[in-house]
């Protein structure tokens, strides 16, 4: 019988299409031989020294450049989904490359390679080489593991067998569909993924990360007096399996139907400016799509962004203070370093209503004379990173709940929005209200739907005149935050907030005839 070598298995594997998760060694002819000694996860697996690393690092700095670094990733997914009782989906993904940047100033180049092997890497660093055609910088000087605190734990790293995913989603389905005659459909799920990566710098610096990501989540429609309505809920963030329980299956089916019994009550909301008020938790994505991304460096540094002369200046009231946190325990934004390696921390962007701070990554850092914030972050090994968010949140205020209620008077309190739009330079946004209520008289009655909010990020701010004593962050898994073709998680939080005036698109005009 012929034999074949492991590389060339593992070639016509992935050629063939298949998702056979294997972990070829660098064996056989070596570009760079080394007597380096493989540690980490990438060197038991895949064979990556540190003689290897020092060697790309040279190549991707052979025609100049202030740096470069090497972003190793192997990033394992997995989706269960049943639909009325039937798996619909169970498939898995593999991600496996690494991406080598070469820096001068502000311009990157860029190479990556889904093949861990010396010629595949040595041909990325090149092509990260050509941004530039000067003399070689000078080389990597020895590499040193960087520490780093564990904000997401694991018990073990295992792949989560779909006998154990699956009574937890049959819980979701059979609850939903015994909690009421009203549900006709439901969907349910489990969403997660191992990633594992090493980013190495030509500052010398080694670090390696552990990122879980999982999601349980139900989808319901329901149908009463021939009205239609659909509703979801879900709890996520970066767990260890064990977080997740029958019970808590059983607490997310029944938020989802209770959610979906209101939106059969719901009524038309009046259109115009009114005040309104920002419901904790999940209101926190306006304040990361309609005022965060104006905080991120690099549209500051190009003058995009309406905040580029803003640092130093008052942007919001006393009581507002604005924060980027990516040390969170288990909130699917935080990281343990970013994806330059630097490690990640907690960054004051508003601080008692002055603009102290942008979000940076190594480019913008160099350009302002300031730190990272750990900020630089990449959707994949195929990407290079960029400053955006992690888990971005206000501090709570002084007042109640119930009392900005009551300032309110007459308008909407919103507890839920979904599908935005934002232009980040103007900060101009518009979202859809999936969940509220109207205020009147300075109470809360009757749910609302149908209803979208616009405004212009910045002035929005400006217009908060009160922030409650609740902060929360959102509990269902964060989100998939996209920018320049790139998605990365993050999630958000916020307090009650009152704003003086929004524009509000209902169906009729507020005072007017329903």
């Amino acid at each position: 019988m012929e034999t074949i070598s492991r590389r060339s298995f593992i070639k016509q594997t992935a050629a063939a299409g298949g998702l056979l998760l294997a972990t070829p060694y660098l064996e056989g002819r070596d570009l760079f031989a080394s007597s380096s000694t493989r540690t980490g996860y990438f060197g038991r697996e895949f064979g990556i020294d540190e003689g290897l690393c020092a060697k790309l690092i040279d190549i991707a700095l052979s025609r100049g450049g202030d740096f470069a670094d090497l972003y190793f990733e192997h990033n394992v997914g997995n989706w269960l989904m049943l639909k009325d009782g039937r798996v619909s989906q169970s498939h898995t993904t593999v991600k496996l490359g690494v991406g080598i940047r070469s820096v001068k100033g502000d311009q990157v180049g860029y190479g990556y390679t889904e093949e861990l092997t010396p010629e595949a890497m040595a041909a990325a660093a090149r092509t990260a080489a050509s941004l530039t055609d000067g003399p070689a910088t000078a080389a990597v000087p020895a590499l040193r593991s960087m520490k780093h605190p564990d904000f997401y734990p694991l018990r073990n790293t295992d792949q989560i067998s779909l006998d154990r995913k699956l009574p937890l989603v049959r819980t979701i389905d059979k609850r939903c569909f015994e909690s009421t005659p009203a549900v006709v459909k439901v969907m349910a799920g489990f969403q997660d993924s191992l990633k594992r990566i090493m980013v190495v710098t030509s500052e010398g610096t080694v670090a390696e990360d552990t990122i879980p990501r999982n999601l349980l989540f139900a989808s319901v429609v329901g149908r009463k007096n021939g009205r239609m309505e659909q509703s979801n809920w879900r709890f996520g963030g970066r767990y260890d399996f064990s977080f997740y329980s029958e019970d808590m299956a059983r607490q997310l089916a029944d938020e989802a139907v209770k959610r979906l019994l209101t939106q059969f009550n719901a009524v038309a909301p009046p259109a115009g400016e009114m005040p309104v008020v920002l419901g904790p938790g999940v209101t926190g994505i306006l304040l990361h799509e309609a005022i965060g991304h104006g905080m991120e460096a690099d549209f500051n540094r190009k003058k995009i962004s309406i905040y580029s002369d803003m640092l130093g200046k008052k942007v919001a009231e006393p009581f507002v203070t604005i924060i980027d946190d990516g040390t969170i325990n288990h909130q699917v934004g935080s990281i343990n370093v970013d994806d330059e390696g630097s490690p990640s921390q907690k960054t004051v962007l508003v601080d008692k209503g002055i603009l102290t701070s942008y979000m940076h990554d190594k480019i913008s850092a160099r350009h302002y004379g300031v730190s990272p914030t750990g900020n630089g972050r990449r959707e994949s090994y195929a990407h290079y990173p960029m400053p955006r968010m992690r888990n971005t949140y206000m501090l709570a205020g002084e007042e109640t709940p119930e009392g900005l209620v009551r300032k309110a008077k007459n308008g909407i309190y919103i507890e839920d929005v979904t599908n935005g739009q934002v232009k980040i330079g103007e900060g101009d946004f518009a979202f859809y209200v999936s969940r509220g209520r109207m205020i009147e008289d300075g109470k809360l009655t009757a749910p609302i739907k149908d209803i979208n909010i616009m405004g212009n990020g910045p002035k929005m701010l400006t217009n908060i005149i009160a922030v409650a004593n609740d902060l929360k962050l959102s509990g269902q898994g964060g989100g998939n935050c996209g920018k320049n073709g790139q998605t990365v998680p993050v999630s958000f939080g916020l307090p009650s907030c009152l704003v003086k005036s929004m524009t509000v698109g209902g169906i009729r005009k507020q005072g007017g005839p329903a």
